[in-house]
C-alpha cells in the first residue's frame, strides 16, 4: 500500500515532536555551548565551524548568524565556516586528502582560545575528527553537534549537543534548532 502525502507528513510531524521532546535533555548543554562561544568572543577570539553536506550548510548558517545577526542588532562577531572557500577546499582535498581539508584550515586560521564547532550527524566524519584533533593541539575549545554522546566526535569535544536520534534528517533539524537557541543567547549577551 502506498502512503498518502498526508500520512507521510503526519508521520514526519510525530517523529519530529518525539525528537524535540528528547532534545529537551540538552537544555544545560545548549546553555553551556553558548557560554563557551560567548567567553571566546569576549576574549577577542573567533569561532571556526565545519561539517559535511547538511552539516556544512548548518556551519555556514551558524557563521552567518554570528557575523551578521540572529534577531538583535549588535556588532558582528568573528566566525568562519571552513566549508565555503571552494579554492581552498579543492586544493587541500587534492594536495592533502579530503580527510585533512578542515584540519589544515584549523592549523592555519586557529589560535589558542578560539572555538571549533564540529557538526557531524554520525560523529564519525574523518575530516571533522581531524579538525577537532588539530584544534585541541592548538589549545582551542572543541564543541560538537552530533547524534549521541558515544560518537568519536562527542568524545573528543569539551561540550556536545546531541539529537538523541539515529535519523539524519531529524538530527539536522535538532542541530539547526540548537544553533538558533545558541544564537539567541549570544545575541542577548552582545546586544
Amino acid at each position: 500500500m502506498i502512503n498518502s502525502p498526508k500520512d507521510i507528513v503526519e508521520r514526519h510531524f510525530a517523529r519530529h515532536e518525539s525528537t524535540v521532546a528528547a532534545m529537551r535533555g540538552n537544555l544545560e548543554q545548549i546553555v553551556a555551548f553558548a557560554d563557551e562561544i560567548i567567553q571566546a568572543l569576549r576574549s577577542g577570539n573567533k569561532v571556526l565551524l565545519c561539517g559535511n553536506g547538511g552539516s556544512a550548510a548548518d556551519a555556514q548558517h551558524f557563521a552567518a548568524e554570528l557575523v551578521g545577526r540572529y534577531e538583535t542588532d549588535r556588532r558582528g562577531l568573528p566566525a568562519i565556516a571552513l566549508t565555503t572557500d571552494s579554492s581552498v577546499l579543492t586544493s587541500l582535498g587534492n594536495d592533502f586528502g579530503f580527510e585533512h581539508m578542515f584540519s589544515r584550515q584549523v592549523s592555519a586560521l586557529g589560535s589558542s582560545g578560539d572555538v571549533l564547532v564540529g557538526i557531524s550527524t554520525s560523529g564519525t566524519s574523518a575530516n571533522v575528527l581531524n579538525a577537532a584533533k588539530a584544534a585541541l593541539s592548538q589549545d582551542m575549545r572543541v564543541l560538537a553537534m552530533t547524534s549521541t554522546h558515544s560518537t568519536p566526535l562527542a568524545k573528543l569535544s569539551h561540550r556536545a549537543i546531541f539529537s538523541d536520534s539515529d535519523d539524519t534528517a531529524l538530527t539536522q533539524e535538532m542541530h539547526i534548532f540548537a544553533v538558533h537557541c545558541v544564537c539567541a543567547i549570544v545575541d542577548e549577551h552582545f546586544s
